[in-house]
């Protein structure tokens, strides 16, 4: 295990999965068959290794490692936190050459963060490493932004693929405080520093400004995806729509239907394949348990205060949707 000094350190284990694998062979044949068996299966494994000793054009050929990602993506790409510390370790250990497979969830999120997400994996295409992207469930919006890096995407026949668009939406509660004879006034320098917002008055300057920077923001998505995947035609695949893997197969959109499951198997059987797992070192109060009791208290707590917090929602509801208002994001 590796260990970052930082504040919150992320500890990285890497996990063999050629020996993993051979392991849970043993294990199946010990339990369905005879002592006989689990010989045969070690005279056989020991056997393809020798092989690949003796045959140095081939072991020439294979020594290509392969390193296993997992990304799962919320709407903030939260998981990047971990992604920049796993992508930075196998660039300072890998060979020019060796390929990194992404396992890819997600449905995209806020702009600037799948923005860093995927110049992460620019990273690895610059250090000249083969990136290959497997999505099993989606890779949408943000997500298949991140996916376009890769050399090759590879997607479940039923994988959700595609949606090159963006999105922004927001309530508006100008009416309802004119109703109770409230005021809302707002300050800013610069005539665009505040376009539409959540309590004032939207105008059509105002959507229309607002419009133009969506507009912007998706010709600068469909540059991205263009600069990585030039073989794909905009006009049918850059509209906000999704397809699933057999029909984004025929778009260009990914290269292979096929299960994350079946590729690094099969890539088990021509190199050593490794996985990078990685999680937020626990703090001593966590590993002791006392998180857990915390969180329990808490919660009782919660569920005890929760009807008395809803009656008086509605007393506090400008200063709760001011939280909103500094929170508007765009999204993919």
């Amino acid at each position: 295990m590796l260990f970052y000094p930082a504040k919150n350190p992320v500890e990285l284990k890497v996990v063999h999965l050629n020996k993993s694998q051979n392991e849970r062979r043993k294990h199946l044949i010990e339990a369905t068959g005879d002592k006989n068996a689990v010989k045969q299966f070690q005279k056989a494994l020991a056997k393809k290794a020798k092989q690949k000793l003796k045959d140095k054009s081939k072991a020439k050929a294979k020594q290509k490692r392969v390193f296993v990602l997992d990304f799962d993506g919320d709407i903030k790409a939260s998981a990047v936190k971990h992604l920049r510390e796993e992508i930075s370790t196998i660039i300072s250990g890998a060979n020019k050459g060796d390929e990194v497979v992404i396992r890819l969830e997600s449905g995209g999120g806020m702009v600037h963060s799948y923005g860093l997400a995927a110049a992460q994996l620019v990273r690895l295409k610059d250090a000249g490493l083969t990136l290959t992207i497997a999505v099993d469930k989606i890779a949408a919006s943000g997500g298949y932004m991140m996916a376009c890096v890769a050399d090759k995407i590879l997607a479940a026949p039923f994988a959700v693929i595609g949606s090159i668009g963006v999105v922004s939406q927001m309530p508006n509660f100008n009416k309802w405080l004119k109703k109770h004879d409230i005021d809302y006034e707002m300050f800013t320098a610069g005539e665009y520093k505040r376009t539409v917002t959540v309590f004032g008055e939207n105008d059509d300057d105002d959507r229309a400004k607002y419009t133009e920077e969506l507009e912007q923001t998706h010709q600068l998505f469909k540059h991205f995806v263009t600069t990585y995947r030039p073989q794909l035609d905009l006009t049918k695949v850059a509209n906000g729509d999704h397809w699933y893997g057999e029909d984004a197969l025929h778009l260009n959109l990914v290269d292979e239907l096929t299960t994350s499951d079946a590729y690094l198997l099969k890539q088990m059987d021509e190199h050593q394949v490794y996985a990078i797992l990685s999680r937020q070192k626990p703090t001593l109060a966590e590993k002791l348990g006392f998180a857990n009791a915390a969180h329990s208290a808490v919660s009782g707590l919660v569920s005890n205060a929760t009807k008395s917090a809803l009656t008086v929602l509605g007393d506090k509801l400008p200063e709760v949707m001011s939280k909103i208002e500094k929170d508007k994001r765009l999204k993919f």
